[in-house]
């Protein structure tokens, strides 16, 4: 589906590391983490293991308790749910835009609202199984907008209600970095971010990912939380507070060091797949192409996802793709669906609408910055030749 866009540069930087003797919390991760504040202009960077534990400790970081509520995304990579639940808190989901796929943020603001009313205004929000049990629910405390396929959320309103109604505000941008909403780069919007570096990310350190934030504070914590709890001024094996092992090694932090460089191209490289594909999709009946918002000053494009319409099938794309060796994938199942959401907190399909059809009908194609022209048109004639394969059945 994606492959990373490795150099020489890149592996010589890694090679260079394993020639000492420092592979763990050593000037690599440092020179990694102050290049990414300088980049999303940030006054604080901390480098962890995965986007999963930058959210888990911002999670920490904004004090989320147990049984108090958070607002988020179903139409998201499970992790960012999953963070919520880390602390033992309440994920509450609020539908998604139909354009973006990103937070609605009218609903966002009325959810809020309900919810700090309390009673019977909160209870259209709640989980299902959660109803039940509304002696044990807490405050509304954070708001956690996601930056679906590199696009950010519409971020003033959602920062308008937080301000209202005393929230704090975790961004996951762990598919977003570089993009920018209305000429501020995403990361620079809550009061602390997360980007990750899988393999399929923009840029990668095999496994990392980054905090950013503008809180001293916050950075502090951070950097403790992610060695075990040790604290700056804690001795060898001496622990101030529960932490955990989310450090990054030096390794991966020298291939992010690298890539971070060149980020700007890698971004202009994926862009220009995009434009590819945008080119040879337009204008193709059951086939609608990525819609940025004119919020959007600058797409990060981490994934390349069309919709295909009814009555085309999208799955049976993918059968007929998957047929001539092209993977694509569905992008993403609703986290409200998943099996473990549905036995704990009692979801059935009809609880989003907007993002359960999003769910049924959005398709990854193959993509990455180092993608050919050449293989952008065979990706496209065949997923052609099946949409039109498939719509003489109708």
């Amino acid at each position: 589906m994606s492959s990373p866009d490795i150099t020489p540069a890149d592996v010589a930087a890694v090679n260079q590391v394993l020639q000492t003797t420092t592979l763990s919390i050593g000037p690599q991760i440092e020179a990694f983490e102050k290049a990414t504040a300088e980049y999303v202009g940030a006054a604080h960077a901390v480098g962890v293991n995965s986007g999963t534990s930058g959210l888990h400790l911002a999670v920490i970081a904004a004090a989320v308790q147990e049984n108090e509520l958070v607002i988020t995304s179903p139409f998201s990579f499970v992790a960012s749910a999953n963070a919520i639940l880390y602390e033992r808190a309440i994920p509450v989901f609020v539908d998604v835009d139909p354009k973006t796929g990103n937070l609605d943020p009218l609903l966002v603001a009325e959810c809020a609202s309900d919810l700090t009313r309390g009673g019977s205004a909160a209870d259209k929000w709640l989980p299902p199984s959660i109803k039940n049990q509304k002696s044990k629910i807490k405050n509304l405390t954070a708001l956690l907008p996601v930056h679906a396929y590199g696009q950010p959320a519409d971020m003033d309103p959602i920062l308008a209600a937080a301000r209202q109604y005393d929230l704090a505000v975790i961004e996951d941008a762990c598919e977003a970095i570089g993009a920018e909403y209305k000429g501020r780069k995403a990361g620079t919007l809550g009061a602390a971010a997360i980007f990750a570096f899988y393999p399929n990310k923009q840029m990668t350190t095999g496994e990392g990912g980054m905090l950013v934030t503008d809180r001293k504070d916050w950075a502090n914590l951070f950097r403790s939380l992610r060695n075990q709890g040790r604290d700056v001024f804690d001795g060898w094996l001496n622990h101030t507070r529960l932490g955990y092992n989310y450090r990054l090694d030096e390794m991966s932090a020298a291939l992010g060091l690298a890539q971070i460089k060149r980020l700007d191209e890698l971004l202009a490289k994926r862009a220009r797949v995009a434009e590819w594909y945008n080119e040879r999709l337009a204008k193709q009946e059951c086939i609608e192409l990525p819609y940025l918002a004119p919020t959007t000053t600058r797409m990060s494009w981490f994934v390349y996802v069309i919709r295909v319409k009814p009555p085309a099938s999208r799955d049976e794309i993918v059968r007929r793709l998957a047929a001539v060796g092209i993977p694509s994938r569905p992008y993403f199942t609703p986290i409200h669906l998943q099996p473990f959401y549905r036995d704990r907190f009692g979801y059935q399909r009809g609880a989003f609408p907007v993002t359960e059809y999003l769910g049924d009908v959005a398709l990854a194609l193959p993509f990455s910055s180092v993608m050919t022209e050449a293989q952008v048109d065979f990706v496209c004639e065949n997923l052609l030749r099946a949409h039109l394969n498939i719509s003489e059945q109708w």
